[in-house]
């Protein structure tokens, strides 16, 4: 077993971002010794195409974005901002390759759901999750796959790469009133009010398992986002670090009765406490590895 990372790959930010690109090398060295931890390989282009909008994926290699764009993506364009980008997407695709081989893969990174067919959005530049299952579906993968989404945002770009494609059933469970302001309409979205709490929030992470189950999901991407913790900057619900623990046994104890392979993304986690943020993180690892590997 082993992980993917992009602690080795930074990109300049103003001074003052919000963006917590310290969580990917905090996160790589909280999980050093319990496991092999390699640089996240870069995506190919052609991944990028099968994906993506042959349009989008051209104009980003050969002019990058536009001021509008950087805003709308909430990040500085920059050429390290895109090769960090690539080894994002790169790394998610490697461990969807691991899961097919091992049951798990892991990529500390990713998660990315916010990116679009043909634009970027809420720091997402390529969508690393539907480029990974267009790669399976290259590579002749044909079963059901499943998108369980636990960040406390809705993956807009997600549902939007998936609508009218009965293979892929996308859950999303997230803040009713949060970003993004203009929902996307998954297979399934369960939005929270603000304030939610363990209890209710593990109430509806079983009713939507109970709908995901019966897909009969081959295969699964989970965005375990930690934005969900009380604290975080832009998540607005309030689970506990022993909640977020629950959500992760309860998500990988479904996998186990699935028997199906499982890749496990990074998501979103903007704590007030970069330390919580971190350990937050890293359990979901080490309870994915005490429970699947």
């Amino acid at each position: 077993m082993r992980a993917y990372a992009t602690a080795h790959l930074a990109f300049p930010l103003p001074e003052g971002h919000p963006f917590p690109l310290y969580k990917y090398r905090g996160v790589a060295e909280a999980l050093k010794g319990l496991l092999p931890i390699l640089p996240a390989p870069e995506v190919p282009k052609e991944a990028l195409l099968l994906a993506h909008r042959p349009e989008y994926v051209e104009k980003l290699f050969a002019k990058g974005l536009s001021r509008e764009e950087s805003l709308r993506l909430g990040l500085p364009y920059s050429p390290a901002l895109l090769r960090r980008a690539l080894h994002a997407a790169g790394g998610t695709l490697a461990a969807a390759l691991d899961a097919l081989e091992w049951g798990l893969g892991l990529n500390l990174a990713g998660g990315t759901h916010h990116a679009f067919p043909d634009r970027a959005e809420g720091y997402s530049l390529f969508n690393d999750v539907a480029v990974a299952v267009a790669w399976l579906r290259r590579e002749g993968f044909s079963g059901r796959v499943l998108v369980l989404d636990l960040d406390a945002h809705q993956g807009n770009g997600t549902a939007v790469f998936f609508q009218g494609d009965p293979s892929v059933y996308t859950l999303s469970l997230h803040g009713a009133r949060n970003y993004p302001l203009k929902k996307e309409r998954s297979d399934l979205d369960v939005g929270l009010p603000d304030g939610t709490g363990d209890e209710a929030y593990l109430l509806a992470l079983e009713g939507a398992l109970e709908w995901a189950a019966a897909f009969r999901p081959e295969f699964v991407f989970y965005n375990a986002g930690v934005d969900v913790l009380q604290g975080d900057r832009f998540g607005r619900l309030a689970l506990s670090l022993v909640g977020v623990r629950r959500r992760d046994l309860r998500v990988f104890r479904f996998v186990k009765a699935l028997g199906v392979p499982l890749v496990v993304v990074m998501g979103g986690g903007y704590n007030r406490d970069p330390h919580l943020t971190v350990a937050a993180h890293a359990e979901t690892y080490r309870l994915a590895l005490s429970s699947l590997a």
